[in-house]
């Protein structure tokens, strides 16, 4: 019924055939983390400051950049609540966010570490070092510690 035959591929066409696929996924599943860099700024409903001010952000607090508009960044936070900051009041600082009720902050990168603080869901947390699926951490207090990475999100 069908009748099928094989195309001569080159090789230097399926090189660069798979060079731009490999380019095109790693820029698609790569995404930019910006933080807060201030003491306090507006998320606003659009890029500019004639929209309305959705919410205030603290300093620290990691958002995804999702798209740009001139000096304007849309950005996404880990509730996926989406607005949009100026660039400037930005940082590429990494920080967390608790996205657990509690999460433990221990001394050594370990379920037995000794414990030494706590953190509360929605308390930002400055990103100090990465060991495996543990981040360490220092709080807006200056504690340190070690923190599970799945009870995070940020960079």
């Amino acid at each position: 019924m069908f009748a099928f035959r094989r195309l001569p591929v080159r090789p230097a066409a399926f090189f660069f055939a798979i060079l731009v696929f490999l380019l095109t996924v790693s820029t698609v599943h790569a995404r930019e983390m910006v933080s807060v860099a201030r003491a306090e700024i507006n998320m606003r409903s659009g890029p500019g400051t004639r929209h309305a001010v959705q919410w205030a952000l603290s300093k620290g607090y990691p958002l995804t950049v999702v798209g740009r508009q001139g000096q304007w960044l849309h950005v996404s936070d880990f509730e996926r609540d989406r607005g949009w900051v100026l660039r400037s009041l930005t940082t590429r600082t990494p920080h967390h966010i608790v996205k657990a009720k509690v999460a433990n902050l221990r001394g050594s990168p370990s379920t037995r570490g000794r414990l030494v603080g706590k953190a509360s869901y929605g308390d930002v947390l400055r990103t100090v070092a990465r060991r495996g699926d543990w981040v360490k951490v220092r709080t807006a207090r200056g504690v340190q510690g070690w923190v599970a990475s799945r009870l995070l999100w940020g960079f």
